[in-house]
């Protein structure tokens, strides 16, 4: 004789508010309720793994104190909450799939105005949503299941691109040298401080020529590996990619920003290519030291 089914009852109430806990526990078709909302999530996200006590205890810390809970329940949308909360709880296939079917499709269809920053928005977007913040839950465990999860990312994805246009310059993502990119050459480096000044100023001015070259998934990835001090695993998380592919990518974009800037260099200075090397240099240490410390 198999052993009865847990009750999933405790589970939610686990997460609910205290206030609800009567009316929940006297409701009949309670259970029959949850079960229906875990078969549907499970139904349609089969290859995501989510305990049932992750999943209700998300479902109930959302219910509202005012309000019938189970019309509440009833209405939940299952399939979206199954998967943000699994995302929340940072499960590796529901973050490729929210990747393709949620946040991709938000961003097909964000204003025309946001077309040429969109990469930019979908990265801020997936670092607010999916990675939490001094060890706090990522954002997206903050989707309540009221309203499509599609909708709720559209929301957050074209706030965000309002902030983006609104901050001075960065609409032109190449107006001044990056961060990351000044402080490589920031003023306490004795190296730096023995170059002559219109030295100095042609090397800032090839890398931010050279950073235009580049793509805005490349920059992107500059941004947040040497800007933010994201690890690759960090990274990785962020787009739903393996950490290899994406350490890949920033080898790439980094070497294709060096060389870049080592034709800059040398257009600006006339100079020979030992001497470009030399200056270039620099840069360079900095940027491998960096990728050093933050891939081991």
């Amino acid at each position: 004789m198999s052993p009865a089914p847990e009750s999933l009852t405790p589970l939610l109430l686990a997460g609910a508010p205290e206030s609800l806990h009567d009316t929940l526990r006297s409701a009949p078709t309670l259970e029959t309720l949850l079960t229906e909302l875990l078969d549907q999530g499970r139904a349609a996200w089969p290859t995501v793994a989510l305990a049932p006590a992750a999943l209700l205890h998300h479902v109930g810390r959302h219910l509202r104190a005012e309000g019938t809970p189970l019309d509440a329940l009833k209405q939940l949308h299952a399939a979206d909450v199954y998967l943000a909360c699994a995302c929340a709880q940072g499960e590796p296939q529901a973050l490729r799939l929210f990747e393709r079917h949620v946040l991709q499709k938000a961003a097909a269809r964000l204003s025309r105005h946001l077309a040429a920053m969109v990469d930019e928005v979908l990265q801020v977007t997936r670092q607010r949503l999916l990675l939490g913040v001094h060890g706090g839950a990522p954002k997206i465990a903050e989707y309540s299941g009221r309203g499509s999860l599609g909708g709720w990312v559209r929301i957050v994805a074209s706030r965000i691109g309002g902030e983006l246009l609104e901050q001075a310059g960065r609409h032109e993502q190449t107006a001044t040298p990056p961060e990351a990119l000044e402080q490589l050459l920031s003023r306490d480096d004795p190296e730096r401080d023995v170059l002559q000044a219109h030295s100095r100023q042609a090397l800032s001015e090839s890398l931010q020529a050279a950073l235009a070259t580049l793509s805005e998934r490349e920059r992107a990835l500059l941004r947040l590996h040497h800007l933010h001090g994201l690890t690759m695993d960090r990274i990785a998380t962020l787009y739903a990619e393996p950490r290899s592919s994406v350490a890949r990518h920033v080898a790439q974009a980094r070497e294709r920003l060096l060389k870049q800037t080592h034709r800059e260099l040398a257009a600006r200075l006339k100079l020979d290519g030992r001497e470009v090397e030399s200056l270039l240099g620099l840069v360079q240490s900095r940027l491998d030291l960096s990728l050093h410390r933050l891939m081991g």
